[in-house]
């Protein structure tokens, strides 16, 4: 995203805008927070990403006098001019001075705690939330999925390869991006390797082969003009003689003292193909040569094949990764949780549902990790607005289960860490690079079962017991006006 695209927002975000403007509430002082309710992939966590395109987006916030105009020319169903003029004339002036405090990138996030923390002015806060979401959202996804991925993996080389298959050029870069944040090694996208510095693979395609007159001619010539990056297609026609082909160039690059790198399979059986072209390539004296995997691949297709005793060693995952094919959306939404009443004091706010789970949790809150010895015991959500835990128990935020005491833990920090001050940058974030360092940290600090892809465990987070209190109260508040209401 660009500054050019301060109109990446939903109409209602405006609308709403111009309502706190007509009724003189624009500029209360406000506290949103970006959260989800229910992990993906059948999983127990979130991996935040998104954090750095969001910051871009905001520092550039400018509406042009293009986008001014459009705004002028919007109807209502009244077929009358939308947005006043006086209001535009305010957009005119319009910058951000929000601050906001957010999760690094590589966190491990558990639902409902937040991932950004929001306060300013009502209706910049208001305005920002769609471009928050549509960024945060779609790269936490991709990359919890890579991390997923990445466990399953191992040692073995993950290769993002999702351009041609990507929701557009911006989700191809996007998910780029975040592949490599969660774990993946290199990309095929050449844009995002020089935009964000991702180191970039790729072999060559069915196409190639196509090209000559013989499979075998093929690889000469490809060998000929790429002699020290060598990974031959295999499957055009017959895959364990396109195997055997290979061998046969790689022997002639050996003799030129050049060393192939390895071959491709992209169909059929891959872990059966796999275990006969070892074979074939350790009887030629090809023991460092690589086998590399594609063809919609994904961490529970890898798992089933490590279980069969595959000899993949890079996996080329592409569209089930670029896309989250099994699940294509994070829920992740955007709630107001505190707002001031008018006298310059925060007042926490709550959003209801007949559904629990939908409930929000009001305040100005901070997400506080226990740990012991390095590992991490579990989460404490608790309100600035009423000081820090008084004691380490977490209250479950949507349940009645049992709170989880977290006592015996000998180091915490908060994860909600300042990054806006009225509008303006005021942290330097780790390179892209260092958050995808700082993601497989975060994971090394957190029980494998709560990472494993199926049957994971619960991990121990909640409500500070002053917050769930409130939020209990809050609860009862309004189920008592209703009441009141109805009679």
């Amino acid at each position: 995203m660009t500054h050019h695209r301060s109109l990446l927002t939903d109409l209602y975000q405006i609308t709403m805008a111009y309502g706190y403007w007509r009724h003189g509430m624009h500029k209360r002082d406000s506290v949103f927070h970006l959260f989800y309710r229910s992990p993906p992939f059948g999983g127990r966590y979130v991996v935040a990403a998104g954090l750095e395109t969001a910051l871009q987006w905001l520092e550039g916030f400018a509406l042009s006098d293009s986008d001014l105009e459009y705004l002028q020319s919007l109807v209502g169903n009244d077929n009358q001019q939308l947005f006043s003029n006086a209001f535009v004339a305010d957009l005119a002036k319009l910058q951000l001075t929000i601050d906001l405090d957010a999760m690094r990138e590589g966190t491990i996030v558990y639902p409902h705690e937040p991932l950004l923390r929001v306060r300013g002015p009502l209706w910049q806060c208001q305005w920002i939330e769609t471009a928050l979401l549509n960024t945060v959202n779609f790269q936490s996804l991709i990359a919890t999925k890579a991390a997923r991925i990445r466990d399953v993996a191992g040692n073995d080389s993950v290769l993002e390869f999702g351009l041609r298959r990507a929701q557009g050029a911006d989700g191809a870069m996007s998910a780029s991006r975040a592949a490599y944040l969660g774990g993946c090694d290199a990309t095929s996208n050449v844009l995002a390797g020089k935009e964000y510095g991702i180191p970039v693979r790729g072999t060559h395609a069915h196409s190639w082969v196509m090209s000559f007159d013989t499979e075998l001619e093929s690889f000469e010539a490809y060998a000929d003009a790429m002699p020290n990056n060598c990974i031959f297609l295999v499957d055009t026609y017959d895959t364990l003689q396109g195997v055997k082909h290979a061998i046969e160039v790689g022997q002639r690059l050996r003799d030129k003292g050049h060393a192939m790198a390895g071959i491709r399979l992209d169909s059929g059986n891959l872990a059966t193909l796999s275990l006969h072209a070892r074979a074939l390539l350790d009887q030629a004296g090809f023991h460092n040569a690589k086998i590399v995997a594609s063809n919609d691949l994904d961490e529970n297709a890898m798992r089933d094949m490590k279980a069969a005793g595959s000899q993949i060693a890079v996996w080329g995952i592409g569209t089930k990764l670029a896309t989250a094919y099994d699940q294509p959306a994070l829920g992740g939404v955007y709630k107001l949780a505190a707002m001031e009443d008018g006298t310059g004091n925060l007042v926490p706010r709550i959003k209801l549902s007949d559904t629990p789970i939908k409930t929000s949790v009001p305040g100005k809150l901070q997400v506080r990790r226990y740990y012991r010895d390095s590992q991490a015991v579990g989460d404490i959500m608790y309100s600035e607005l009423t000081g820090a835990p008084l004691s380490p128990i977490a209250c479950a935020p949507t349940s009645n289960r049992e709170p989880h005491d977290l006592s015996d833990h000998n180091a915490s920090e908060d994860l909600l860490i300042p990054v806006m001050r009225g509008g303006r940058r005021v942290a330097s974030l780790p390179s892209l690079s260092e958050s995808r360092e700082f993601a497989r940290m975060e994971r090394l600090r957190m029980c494998p079962s709560t990472l494993q892809l199926e049957q994971a465990s619960p991990y121990p987070f909640g409500l500070e017991e002053r917050l769930s209190t409130l939020r209990s109260k809050m609860i009862a508040k309004a189920a008592s006006s209703k009441t009141k209401e109805a009679n």
